[in-house]
């Protein structure tokens, strides 16, 4: 039996900070194991995201508003306290790093190494080492070689990544899984309270997947069988948490 979970976000900020998540994941994958040519997909999505759009700002009402909230939680009863002044230490740090760096990524467009793979990376075919020989040079490298300079790279991100994985775990945290039942592969609920994400936790062995739509308040979920690829009328058992 494999657990998998599935997360929605219901608003456009989670989206983005679920989309740097992913791509850091991707990035430290590659930190352990040799991926050759493919290791640079999530370096220049994450590029290209950084540039896109400035996620500094947001970020750093984030990180003040959870510090708030979490410095007025220390004088609740049955608090662990412990445990609060650890995040705090950890957000305050992370702001602080924030405060003080330059656009996440920006050493990187000095890169010309880099820069000139980036150029022709989407291009079918391109790693061909007729078009870009410096990277079969680069790939020719001792692996403990290239995985300190792609570590070097990762670095230059990692004042943003770290609130942000800092930010979505609390926001895991705010809620349990709770026991859900979907009739005829259907579920849907509301709250009173704003959510930011949904979470389903699905036993593998039901051979289908939910997909989830919905806004801050309302949302649904349809189950899907894989097999098929159509709409799921069994009674589907599963764990689901909303988080705020």
């Amino acid at each position: 039996m494999t657990e998998l979970i599935y997360e929605q976000p219901l608003n456009e900020k989670t989206r983005s900070y679920l989309r740097l998540e992913y791509l850091e994941q991707q990035l430290q994958m590659n930190l352990t194991q040799d991926h050759q040519e493919r290791c640079f997909l999530p370096l220049f999505s994450l590029c290209e995201l950084a540039e896109r759009c400035d996620y500094r700002g947001e970020v750093l009402k984030d990180l003040n508003k959870q510090i708030l909230l979490l410095s007025n939680w220390k004088n609740l009863p049955h608090i662990d306290k412990q445990q609060v002044d650890k995040y705090l230490s950890l957000l305050s740090n992370a702001r602080a790093d924030l405060q003080m760096s330059e656009r996440p990524g920006k050493p990187l467009k000095q890169n010309r190494f880099l820069m000139a793979l980036r150029q022709r990376f989407n291009m079918p075919g391109a790693c061909c080492n007729f078009d870009l020989p410096q990277l079969h040079y680069w790939l020719a490298k001792p692996w403990d070689t290239r995985r300190q300079e792609y570590s070097q790279w990762l670095d230059t991100f990692r004042v943003l990544l770290t609130p942000i994985s800092l930010l979505l775990e609390l926001t895991r945290l705010t809620t349990e899984y709770t026991d859900a039942v979907a009739k005829a592969g259907f579920y849907q609920g509301t709250s009173n309270q704003a959510l930011s994400l949904i979470r389903v936790q699905l036993d593998s062995n039901q051979g289908c997947y939910p997909t989830i739509s919905g806004h801050k308040n309302r949302y649904a979920i349809h189950f899907v069988q894989f097999d098929q690829q159509k709409h799921s009328d069994r009674t589907i058992e599963f764990k689901l948490a909303t988080c705020i």
